[in-house]
This record gives structure tokens, sequence and C-alpha cells, in this order.
């Protein structure tokens, strides 16, 4: 290993580094952490790495970390490739039947099976789900949001999620990494957002925390403002800036996650900035933490 040896003050500053961590390690060790992961933190390599390494460490100092990821950039992407258009209704996106076995073929081929492999070469023990794994995440067809009637397609809500099987895989040491497609009952799929998956799976766990990576600091008063970053909210406060349309699209379904966890018995949500580089192990094992905080 390359480098000269470490002064005494950088020694004793990795020290006190390990020793802010202690108690919430303590505290975290044997409960579930359901981390939704999406945006520059899934494309950009360095932050891929740092994301992986994170939870990699997480399950090994006794946490129990289960990945529920996106990865419509990459579908939209493969989408123009081949000639096909994306198309967007407040936020959801068109899915017919091509677009649908174009979603599974990318999320569920490509973009899980790449995350898995990254986080078995780093030590850890990953399996990749999607909703049709014994009926992880059991669905209906999404009802068209506002007025006007509009076919959105293959386009899902959760009904139920088999918590169980998680819970069996999280027993064996593995970190459980779920794609957003669900299942109908007769056995169609479903495409459903990953922030809205997210939250149903934190749910069903009864998870200590929920935590969103996105691509903004946070909640923020001004959006085109980063110093109006909002570092608490409440479940009443985060209802009235969805209904009071304060937020941005991209923002909704991540505050409705927030609250559909919150109101199963999640203690806390967490929206971070999944660019800032183990933005997990700050938001976890330091003092302040970083982003937003939903609480009950």
């Amino acid at each position: 290993m390359s480098g000269g040896p470490l002064g005494q003050s950088e020694l004793e500053r990795r020290a006190g580094v390990l020793i802010e961590a202690l108690p919430y390690i303590r505290s975290f060790a044997g409960k579930s952490f359901v981390i939704k992961y999406g945006g520059s933190a899934m494309s950009d390599p360095a932050l891929q790495q740092a994301v992986i390494t994170d939870l990699v460490l997480l399950k090994y100092v006794g946490l129990h970390p289960v990945v529920v990821h996106g990865g419509g950039g990459r579908l939209s992407q493969w989408m123009r490739r081949l000639g096909m258009e994306p198309r967007f209704v407040e936020g959801l996106r068109v899915t017919d039947a091509e677009t649908m076995q174009l979603a599974q073929m990318v999320l569920v081929g490509s973009v899980n099976q790449e995350i898995v492999a990254l986080i078995n070469r780093m030590g850890g023990r990953a399996v990749g789900l999607s909703g049709t794994d014994g009926n992880l995440i059991v669905a209906r067809k999404r009802q068209t949001p506002g007025k006007e009637a509009v076919d959105l397609g293959f386009v899902g809500e959760v009904e139920k999620v088999n918590a169980g099987l998680i819970h069996l895989l999280e027993r064996d040491g593995y970190i459980p990494v779920i794609s957003s497609i669900g299942v109908g009952l007769s056995g169609e799929p479903y495409n459903i957002n990953a922030d809205t998956v997210a939250g149903e799976v934190a749910a069903a766990l009864k998870a200590d925390k929920l935590i969103l990576l996105t691509d903004v600091r946070g909640v923020m008063e001004d959006p085109a403002d980063p110093g109006t970053l909002i570092s608490t909210l409440d479940v009443e406060q985060a209802r009235h800036l969805v209904t009071g349309h304060a937020v941005k699209e991209g923002m909704i379904p991540k505050l409705e996650a927030c609250v559909k966890a919150l109101e199963a018995g999640v203690p806390r949500a967490h929206i971070i900035d999944g660019r800032r580089e183990h933005a997990l192990l700050l938001e976890l094992f330091t003092d302040r933490g970083i982003g937003t905080m939903v609480v009950g």
C-alpha cells in the first residue's frame, strides 16, 4: 500500500469518527433499512463505488440494508435507441406492452444484476429480486391521476409486499436488491415508481429507516436555492407540501413514500443527496446527518 505513515492527529481523527459511529451502530444492529438507490449515485462510477461500499459495510456491522432501485434514465435511453419516445403523465411513464417488456429487460435483466454483481465483488452477499419472485410485490393497475382519463398501460401500484421473503434473506446474511417491477393477480407485470416501492417495502418490513437517495440536497422551500433546505419535516408538513403543490413532480412520490412508511410505523424517513460520497454513512453514523428527515 503506497503512502507514508499517518500523523498522530490524523490517527486520532479517524478514531474519533469510529467513536462517533459506535452508539448508532449499537442502536441500529439487527434493524432493517430500506434504501432507494437511483439517480447520479447509480450512474456515476465513483458514487456507485461509494454506495456499494457503504451497503457492504452496513451489513458487516450488523445492519440489514434492503435495496430498492430505479433505472428510469437507463430505460429512457434504451427506448430512444429503439425509436420509442418516452411519454409521461404527471410524472408516471406511459407503459404499453412493448415498453413493459423493455422495462423488465433493463431493470431486472440489466440494472438489477449489475448492482448484485458489484455488491458481491465488494465482499457482500446480494440476491436480486423483482416483484414476480415469490410474489414479492403484488400489484394492481394504477388509476389515471388527475381528471382526464389517460390509460397509462402497465403502470401499477402496490397491493402487498411479501416481507417474509425479505426477512428470510436478511437472516441468512444476504442483501436483497429489488427492482420496481410488480406482478398482478393474473401474472401480468407492472412498472411501479421505485420511490413508491421503497416506501411500501419499508412499511411491510416495519423498517427502522427509509432512506431515499436523490439528486438534490433534500426538500427545499425554494428548489432553486440550496440554502433553503428543510432539515426536518413531520408527516402533516410533508402532506401539505404535496397537496399544496409546493414541491416538483420528482419530489412528490418521495414525500408520499415517506408518509406511507411513517404511517405504517417506520420511525424516520430520510431524503438525502446521493451525489455526496458515502452519503449513507454520513446520514446514519454522524451526529448531524444530511438532507431532510421526515418524522411522525
